[in-house]
């Protein structure tokens, strides 16, 4: 496919993925019209890079899709020269795209497969990639404003709970009895809430499951 192909594809998929659910704000357009989509997913499925549904990466792990990702940011509400954090970085498409929104900014990747292919694609990019257990987060650049876990998890650790600025808002989207709901989250003091604003299918990461009860 040529770039002038893709462009019309990323075209496509603002106004097609994006406006037509209620992604609207005018810098998460900006932004994900702007971001190659092409660049984050495997030579192999680059024809797939603009579909509305997930991208497989490798076995387990997905890239979200547009709609996902868009209304996570929407809800975020992301402002230039916050703190942010994104938390299961895969290819880096999600932090290409919170970059254009924030500037600069941490990218955690604890698969090293994806995390070669996050290099390359985020070279030239204020994005700082780190590796590491994504559950833990990045204790090291925190505290954050902005903590963007770009995918569906069961529960959000206390440990990323920790890593928030007074104030600073997660979003996420959470699985619970089997319905995934896309999810913002602000602490205050020692409290942390958060709140379902839609129903969507997400990739779910790794690391973030609740602990089972025990049965006999």
């Amino acid at each position: 496919m040529t770039e002038h192909a893709f462009e019309d594809m990323r075209r496509a998929m603002v106004a097609s993925q994006l406006r037509t659910t209620g992604v609207n704000d005018p810098g998460v357009l900006a932004a994900m019209g702007a971001v190659p989509r092409e660049r984050f997913v495997p030579a192999d499925r680059i024809s797939t890079a603009y579909a509305d549904a997930l991208v497989p990466l490798k076995f387990g792990r997905d890239l979200n899709s547009p709609m996902a990702l868009g209304k996570l940011l929407s809800e975020a509400r992301p402002v230039w020269g916050e703190r942010a954090l994104v938390v299961g970085a895969a290819t880096g498409y999600a932090a290409a795209v919170l970059a254009h929104m924030v500037g600069a900014l941490v990218a955690l990747e604890e698969d090293e497969d994806l995390a070669a292919l996050a290099r390359k694609a985020l070279a030239g990019t204020p994005v700082k990639l780190v590796s590491g257990p994504l559950a833990g987060g990045c204790k090291k650049s925190a505290p954050y404003d902005l903590i963007l876990v770009d995918g569906a998890i069961e529960t959000v650790p206390k440990a990323l709970i920790g890593q928030l600025a007074e104030g600073g808002r997660l979003a996420a989207a959470l699985i619970e009895d089997g319905v995934t709901r896309l999810c913002i989250g602000r602490k205050a003091g020692d409290g942390f809430g958060i709140h379902a604003f839609s129903d969507a299918a997400a990739a779910i990461l790794p690391g973030f499951e609740k602990p089972r009860a025990f049965t006999f």
